[in-house]
This record gives structure tokens, C-alpha cells and sequence, in this order.
């Protein structure tokens, strides 16, 4: 009412109800373990944060998702004290900010077997095919023979086949395999754009959660809009793609559903953490695997590329793994993120088990010393360790 009496608006209140259960896929106990052992590296070897996605490779049921830094959300929840708000919002780790979802990253290395499965598919290489590595790849310069282009190896590998080149991350064979040289073509940057698509990178996974990003494709048309005074795209920027460097951005959820798909043999699930709700106890509704594509490659093809993972947790970079009493298909990959090359991405990721997969595995590690040679793959290998001491059953696949 106003001064004088005469009523000028009303409201009816409405009760509060109860509401429906909600049931989550995220596994309690799985949550909690990743959580501190991400946070443990960041902290210890002086990364910026990370973020970390387990999800079953049948389902996409997430059963772990992990951003860190992270925050109490009963004190938003609560709306104080105020203290602890204003640390939480001015927080220069960004604490809000979701690095499993909302992050993007160059990708590193972990992208590779995507671009080894295209370059089988598209007739590029044979897998025995072997390329010798002396540690750097020399291109020639037609206009000045003498300054010839150089690109770096991170290490002479000699000859490699593709199951090795996946094992021990070889940059010369990717990029050779990607950019071309010598008598082998290469994919070229847009088959590489059409594979990258074809598995869904790019675009949103559509998981249930709000800020989900979408990640990047570099392209020679996006390289002469946005480089006016260098905006021609040239065999380096190919190579760099092919190596997971440059301007290619992915996702920690994006990573996740693609190693899934090679431990399904091609299926692009959407990720989801809504498991079921319930009324009074009965289901009201009930979360249903959804597959967004089918990537149709070759079942023989696909197993190379599953056999080079496989080799890289017992011989290659992700060997950190050797000696679990379980057979593990990884990637790992570190990614630069600046001219000096002083900060750097750490990368994991993988399933298993090998032969009946259930759970595919995605960490990044973000902003740390390039001189740190513990990342995310150590991260990895304490949840692995944990899970077959602890949780096995986290290991029966959902197909049985």
C-alpha cells in the first residue's frame, strides 16, 4: 500500500515443494581421489590449475570431473561470509572458471593418434612404413638454399613405424605424415580440418552443465582474415597443426569423448552427469546413452592406432604407467604456450582396461615450467593406482 492507504500492487505466495531427487553419474569416492591428486601436482610442481574428465566409454556417464582451483559453493550458497565471497570472485586463480569444461588448450601431442587414424584411412602411410627421425626435419629453401626451414624433433627417435611414432611421440613423423615431405604427401590442412571434424572437435560435446566451450580450428581462411600482414598459410603452419601446436584449441570434455570413441570403435558419445531423477522413490526419468556420430574407419586401421597407444604406456611417454597390473592405452602431450616456450601444458590421456574398456581418462595440466618433468601423466598413475586398489569395480565394463 502507499501513503494513503490504497493498495497499488499484490503477490500471491506460493508454498515451497519439495523436489525431485536428482542422481548424479559423478562417483563419490572416484571424485574426491582425482580431485586431490590434481591438486597435489599443481601445487607441488607449480601449475597454474588443471582440470581432469573420467567417463565411461560406453555410456558417457561422467564419473569424474575436476576443476582446481575450486571453491566451497555452500558459502555461495549461503551467500557468506562476505569475505569469503569477495575471495572467491577476486580470486586471481579463478576459482569459478571450469578448466575441464570451459577450458580451451592447445592440444599438444595428444592429438596425433586422430591424425595417424586419418593418414591410414586417406592411403598417406602404410603402418610399417618407417620414417627416420635425426631429431629435426630440414626443408629446403628454393630461394635461399642456404636458410633452409627447420623443424624440431624433441628428440632423434631413427626409424620409427606408427606404432612406435604414437609410442614415442615422434614430431618428424608427424610431420611428415600431416604437412608432407619427400615422397609422402601428407594430409594437408584440410583433410586435417575434415578429420578434426569428423570427430567432433570444434563444436560442444553437449554435456549438461552450463559454459561448456567449444574449442578451435585453425584454417588458412581464418589465418588471411585475422594475420593481415602474414596471411598466407604455409607448410609450417601445417606441420605445427600436426603436432597439436599452434593455434588448435581443445577441451579437457572434448579430449575425454574422443579417446573414448577410439575405445569404441568410432562412437562420439555425448557426456552427461545426470544419472536419473527420481519422485518418491519411483524414476521419472532415466539418463540414456546418446552417440552425436559415428566416425566410420577401418576396424584394422583403428587398431593400430589403439596398438601404438597401448606401447606408449610400457616403452614411450607414458611409460610412467609401466608396471600397473593393468594394460593401459595412453597419449601424452605437452603443449607450448608462447613464443620463449617457458610455460607449458601438461596432457594425459587414455582408457582402460585395454581389452574391455570402461573408462576413458582426460587430464590438463595448465601453465607449469617447461623444465618440470612431472605432469600430468604422475596424476594419472596415482588415480590408476587407486582405482585397482580401491575401486576395482570401477573397472567392470557396463557392456557386461
Amino acid at each position: 500500500v502507499d501513503s494513503k492507504g490504497d493498495t497499488f500492487s499484490e503477490v500471491i505466495q506460493r508454498l515451497p515443494e519439495s523436489g525431485d531427487d536428482v542422481y548424479l553419474s559423478v562417483d563419490f569416492g572416484l571424485q574426491e581421489r582425482v580431485y586431490n591428486d590434481v591438486k597435489a601436482i599443481v601445487d607441488a610442481r607449480k601449475f597454474k590449475g588443471g582440470g581432469a574428465v573420467m567417463m565411461d566409454v560406453n555410456t558417457g556417464e561422467v564419473l569424474s570431473l575436476v576443476s582446481y582451483p575450486s571453491f566451497d559453493p555452500t558459502i555461495l550458497t549461503k551467500g557468506g561470509p562476505r569475505q569469503a565471497v569477495d575471495s572467491i570472485l577476486a580470486s586471481e586463480s579463478k576459482q569459478l572458471f571450469d578448466r575441464a569444461i570451459s577450458g580451451m588448450y592447445s592440444s599438444g601431442s595428444i592429438i596425433k593418434p586422430l591424425y595417424a587414424l586419418a593418414a591410414l584411412e586417406e592411403g598417406i602411410i602404410t603402418p610399417e612404413r618407417e620414417i627416420l627421425s635425426t631429431g629435426k626435419l630440414v626443408l629446403p629453401n628454393p630461394f635461399n638454399p642456404d636458410q633452409p626451414s627447420i623443424f624440431y624433433d624433441w628428440k632423434a627417435h631413427g626409424y620409427v613405424d606408427m606404432e612406435h611414432a604414437i609410442a614415442v611421440s615422434s614430431n618428424v613423423y608427424f610431420f611428415t605424415i600431416g604437412g608432407g615431405f619427400g615422397d609422402i604427401k601428407g594430409l594437408g590442412v584440410t583433410k586435417i580440418g575434415e578429420w578434426l571434424r569428423k570427430f567432433a572437435f570444434g563444436e560442444k560435446t553437449g554435456i549438461d552443465l552450463y559454459g561448456e566451450k567449444d574449442g578451435f580450428i585453425p584454417s588458412p581462411e581464418w589465418k588471411a582474415e585475422t594475420f593481415k600482414d602474414n596471411p598466407i598459410w604455409r607448410v609450417g603452419d601445417t606441420y605445427n597443426l600436426s603436432i597439436g601446436q599452434g593455434d588448435f584449441q581443445v577441451t579437457a570434455i572434448q579430449m575425454a569423448s574422443f579417446v573414448a570413441s577410439i575405445a569404441n570403435g568410432g562412437k562420439i558419445l555425448t557426456p552427461h552427469v545426470l544419472k536419473e531423477v527420481k519422485d518418491g522413490g519411483e524414476v521419472v526419468h532415466k539418463a540414456e546413452p546418446s552417440i552425436r556420430k559415428t566416425v566410420e574407419v577401418s576396424p584394422e586401421n583403428l587398431n593400430v592406432i589403439r596398438k601404438g597407444m597401448k606401447l606408449s604406456s610400457k616403452i614411450g611417454t607414458a611409460q610412467a604407467l609401466a608396471g600397473l597390473n593393468l594394460e593401459i592405452a595412453a597419449k601424452t602431450g605437452t603443449a607450448e604456450l608462447d613464443q620463449a616456450k617457458k610455460n607449458v601444458n601438461s596432457w594425459f590421456i587414455g582408457y582402460f582396461p585395454y581389452d574391455k574398456p570402461r573408462i576413458a581418462m582426460a587430464i590438463v595440466l595448465e601453465g607449469g615450467d617447461y623444465t618440470n618433468t612431472v605432469g600430468a601423466t604422475a596424476a594419472a598413475r596415482q588415480i590408476i593406482e587407486w582405482i585397482l586398489i580401491y575401486r576395482p569395480d570401477l573397472l567392470n565394463s557396463s557392456q557386461n
